[in-house]
């Protein structure tokens, strides 16, 4: 491929995939023409495609493609894991307490076979607790079980498995499993959201508005002899999919909106702002403690799928971080967002050459970080703009003033930004959205 630093004019824009899904069905509404050749705008590719083939093209300025060479920094458990320790570890190195003390919104995690000692300690230390093992490089919930006594176990430690010589070993992550989750009508949930990074260096978030909660189709119970019904504890949807109460119509989900309206009208604005505004941050934390390890490059951007959970004292969780989400719908509103989101980002990847470089919101995302935290504007009622209703007409929101930076408790410095207009009300005043009070029943809700 040549080098050229601009995009031949006149010529269709490309794409190529694989993948037969929203990510399809949104590439070809734009009118970007396919191809199996070398000759893309844009590859939306598996990431094995990343470490067996990227390297080893070379790839004109313009060209993207939809992952970072070491993605799995952040998406595989037991490295993400590893990474938000070192974080820590460097935040209380560096005197930053308050921010280490920030860094702790993953369950307790060993790694195993390697920290079975360890956790063996910590395991008779609480004999009470619940367990949960996941392998860490297996999806939709396969292999995962929970368990409360060492000998449950048993088979699995003398498994192969455990072998640490073995270079074939499986290697697992085992947490303490969050028993008191926030449950909505008896259910367990958790929340799949969104986050498009488009540069590590400097790191450049945008956070989109809409996102869903994925409920289990069993009423929840923290008894030990429940610990084998994984339409109660796992909420992957090819889990639910298996179990005789699955709800096909609604996909045993719910909008992050609807969550947001039905805490609201139980905790009132102020505490669910501050709910979500936490899970805006755990977002963001989990992405600083990557942002240093990895392979930024100007080809690359990622759409992470952040899988999160609270407890029922509104403790913020990451479960998982996904560098794949599923595109694939299960219901008719879970393609239309899915096929937005993916919209809205190649918007802000903007192959087209339509953006001026001083936007705030593209769509339904909200720019939350470039370089510095990007904060809402003092005529917001909201410190995120998680959960509001996507604006249905401007698709772009624009500032008007440069940030402005300030380092706020020791940490990170903060901007103040200025939204220009952009035509309607900006989310949180849109028809329907975060202030009004419609009625949305929760997945199984009677």
């Amino acid at each position: 491929m040549d080098d050229r630093k601009i995009r031949p004019t006149g010529k269709p824009l490309t794409f190529r995939t694989t993948f037969r899904n929203a990510v399809y069905e949104a590439l070809k509404r734009r009118g970007w023409k396919e191809t199996e050749g070398d000759d893309w705008d844009l590859h939306w590719t598996e990431r094995e495609w990343m470490s067996e083939v990227f390297d080893q093209v070379h790839l004109s300025s313009w060209q993207r493609v939809n992952h970072f060479r070491n993605q799995r920094e952040l998406c595989r458990k037991d490295l993400m894991v590893k990474n938000l320790k070192r974080h820590k570890r460097q935040l209380q190195k560096d005197s930053n307490q308050a921010e280490a003390e920030a860094f702790n919104f993953w369950p307790l995690t060993y790694v195993l076979p390697g920290d079975y000692a360890l956790f063996v300690e910590e395991f008779k230390r609480n004999p009470t607790s619940l367990w949960i093992m996941k392998p860490v490089g297996r999806a939709q919930g396969k292999g995962i079980f929970l368990f409360k006594h060492l000998k449950e176990i048993a088979k699995w430690k003398s498994d192969s498995r455990y072998n640490t010589e073995n270079n074939d070993a499986e290697t697992y992550v085992v947490q303490r499993y969050i028993a008191n989750p926030y449950l909505v009508a008896g259910r367990k949930f958790d929340i799949r959201m969104y986050a498009l990074v488009t540069s590590y260096q400097p790191l450049t978030v945008w956070l989109h508005r809409s996102g869903f909660c994925r409920f289990s189709s069993t009423r929840y119970s923290s008894s030990a002899n429940t610990m084998a019904d994984h339409t109660m504890h796992l909420t992957n949807v090819a889990i639910q999919k298996k179990s005789d109460s699955y709800d096909s119509d609604t996909g045993g989900k719910w909008g992050l909106r609807d969550l947001k309206l039905y805490l609201m009208s139980r905790y009132g604005p102020a505490m669910v702002d501050k709910l979500y505004y936490d899970i805006q941050m755990v977002v963001m934390r989990s992405l600083f403690s990557v942002q240093n390890v990895m392979m930024n490059d100007k080809h690359c951007f990622e759409l992470y799928g952040f899988d999160i959970l609270f407890d029922d004292s509104f403790k913020v969780y990451v479960i998982e971080v996904n560098a794949s989400p599923s595109m694939t719908a299960n219901t008719k509103e879970d393609m239309d967002l899915k096929v937005e989101l993916l919209s809205s980002a190649f918007d802000i990847l903007d192959l087209e050459g339509n953006l001026q470089g001083n936007e705030l919101r593209v769509g339904g995302y909200d720019l939350i970080h470039k370089g510095i935290p990007i904060k809402q504007n003092g005529a917001s009622q909201y410190s995120t703009m998680l959960g509001c209703d996507v604006p249905v007409g401007d698709q772009v929101a624009r500032s008007t003033e440069k940030y402005v930076g300030s380092t706020v408790n020791g940490g990170p410095p903060e901007a103040e930004v200025v939204k220009g207009k952009a035509g309607k009300k900006d989310g949180s005043g849109t028809r329907g959205g975060s202030n009004s009070r419609r009625n949305s029943k929760a997945p199984g809700a009677t």
